[in-house]
């Protein structure tokens, strides 16, 4: 240890005297804290020590015409933002003077307080951690702060020399149709497929399954293979080591998650959008067609797909499923109580599975883990619907961004900016991202650190070392106002999953309420060239016998089911082209 402290203190000295700093700094406790920073906590780093503790000098120097002041920043409660909470909040405050108060709320909560600034224009937080899903809100309306601009002018000398943005896997997400960068990427996770690798490779099961569907139990390619395992673990095989088992798990309460379920983005793994990454252009996965930047409708007899053939199919088989094959009490479930689920060992697939989970899946002594530690399942790509084309988004993937309002005052926002930098670079990046498995760096993702942890995460870093990953996307910038395009989708949703009413008819609600919603924006012209402009409705034919969404309905939406072994599709996900 003392060995490790002096050769700490002898990189220190070397960083001080190439950032021009005495090496009588050395007393100074802003440079004691980053050197117990950089020696402890984030000791494991795609830099060197003496690279890190170059950021961290930077880092005090930047702050000091901001020291003594207090910043107040805002996240969603997940393990990435509770790590920067409790432990990168401390680390920024002990080497800059700067004090940070980074609160940690629900997701709803975070849009209402952005939304409550936007609108008002009183300051509320200095910052916000908040998803890219509303990069077609902030670069519509105008009030986010560029953060391209931002680099260029104000924050000019306040930007760090290593921040290398073109190592950050989600800038697209979070950029405008204006070539503006609008959000900074700070945790990233996607929705695959999740399923009982030990379960599927049971040579019992695997003979049953082919006497029973004509094809081998393994990781589903399409939509009926899904099915049809769904139905084989719950209605053929229903118990192991006797317990209670299920092909299928998710959720069905009335409540705001329910919409997440939809808009993340289940539409766009059936096929209903058009092609185009990382987003279906002029259609995307949510629905609405635009033209140009403006969005022009959601319905069919605007051109539109949030009531086509394909989203009704994707609703149909929502409900079926839900009803058929899960648990009885999913349909009872949000987002946050069906979670949990499949880590208890009674699921034998979920289609619709974050990997923010990964962290939760991975405790010894859990069902779903082995003596040795190691996890008895694996996540894959999730299964393509019957409408899906190649060239279009395969699944969604929440990109929570840093995200600067021009209500905040600009010293404060600068200070803030500063936080943020801090969190995501590269001295604590990869700590960041073992901590909370969210990655959001190319380095971090191929780091030696994660290839010796890739076997307890179960297909987690081959996803993100794949340009597959490319295929899973936020919503994009065909979402004019998400916020309040986004709270309707829960209310009808919440119609079909109740049985009130059909899928198609739930569908014809959530359509024309969202077309209600842009016609206000577009009569408001609060969103200047790239507001909405809807198109005059006309007989859904005339859109349906276009090329590309809205599609017409299939004659078969099940077709034969077909599944690929699970190193097999290792393979082929390490040969999607770049």
């Amino acid at each position: 240890m003392k060995l490790k402290m002096k050769q700490t203190t002898a990189i220190l000295g070397t960083s001080l005297l190439l950032m021009g700093v005495s090496s009588a700094a050395l007393a100074d406790e802003q440079d004691d804290a980053a050197k117990k920073w950089v020696t402890d906590e984030f000791s494991v780093s795609t830099l060197t020590p003496e690279q890190q503790m170059q950021e961290m000098m930077w880092f005090k120097e930047a702050a000091k015409e901001f020291k003594g002041m207090s910043i107040n920043v805002a996240s969603e409660t997940i393990a990435t933002h509770s790590y920067e909470s409790k432990v990168l909040a401390q680390a920024f405050t002990e080497i800059t003077g700067i004090q940070i108060t980074h609160d940690l709320m629900q997701e709803g909560v975070v849009v209402e307080k952005l939304q409550t600034q936007m609108q008002s224009g009183r300051n509320i937080y200095d910052a916000y951690i908040n998803d890219s899903d509303l990069i077609g809100t902030h670069f519509r309306y105008g009030k986010a702060v560029a953060i391209s601009d931002m680099i260029a002018n104000e924050a000019k000398g306040l930007t760090l020399p290593t921040l290398d943005l073109e190592d950050f896997i989600g800038l697209d997400f979070t950029t405008g149709p204006d070539g503006k960068l609008y959000q900074l990427p700070d945790q990233q996770f996607a929705n695959l497929y999740w399923f009982r690798a030990d379960w599927f490779e049971r040579e019992d099961l695997k003979t049953q399954f082919k006497e029973s569907y004509g094809y081998e139990l393994g990781v589903p390619v399409n939509w009926s293979a899904y099915e049809d395992i769904a139905d084989f673990f719950t209605n053929q095989v229903k118990t192991i080591d006797g317990e209670r088992v299920y092909g299928h798990m998710d959720y069905g309460k009335k409540d705001p998650s329910l919409g997440w379920r939809f808009t993340d983005a289940w539409f766009s793994m059936a096929g209903a959008g058009d092609k185009g990454l990382p987003n279906g252009l002029p259609v995307d996965e949510w629905g609405i067609r635009v033209d140009g930047c403006r969005p022009v409708g959601s319905s069919v007899s605007r051109g539109g797909a949030t009531n086509g053939p394909a989203a009704v199919y994707a609703t149909t088989k929502y409900v079926q499923w839900l009803k058929d094959y899960a648990p009885p009490q999913a349909q009872g479930m949000t987002f946050s109580e069906a979670g949990p689920v499949p880590a208890q060992g009674n699921v034998a697939q979920q289609i619709f599975w974050y990997t923010a989970f990964t962290a939760g899946m991975t405790d010894k002594g859990l069902p779903v883990v082995d003596e040795d530690g190691l996890p008895k399942w694996r996540m894959a790509p999730s299964p393509k619907g019957p409408y899906w084309e190649e060239g279009m988004k395969l699944g969604y993937q929440d990109t929570g961004a840093w995200t600067f309002l021009k209500s905040t005052p600009e010293k404060r926002r600068l200070a803030a900016w500063l936080y943020a930098q801090f969190t995501v670079s590269k001295t604590v990046s990869l700590k960041k991202t073992l901590v909370g498995l969210t990655p959001i760096r190319e380095s971090d993702i191929n780091s030696q650190a994660m290839t010796d942890v890739a076997p307890q995460l179960g297909g987690l870093v081959e996803f993100y070392r794949s340009p597959a990953r490319k295929q899973w996307t936020p919503t994009g910038t065909n979402v004019p106002d998400y916020p309040k395009l986004a709270q309707l989708w829960w209310q009808y949703i919440a119609e079909a999953a109740s049985g009130e009413k059909t899928p198609q008819e739930a569908l014809d609600g959530l359509a024309a309420a969202q077309d209600k919603v842009m016609n206000r924006l577009e009569r408001a012209n609060a969103q200047g060239e790239c507001g909405p402009k809807l198109n005059k409705p006309r007989d859904p034919n005339y859109w349906l016998s276009q090329p590309g969404a809205p599609k017409p309905k299939l004659s078969n939406e099940k077709p034969q089911g077909e599944t690929i072994a699970y190193k097999e599709l290792l393979k082929q996900w390490d040969a999607v082209p770049n």
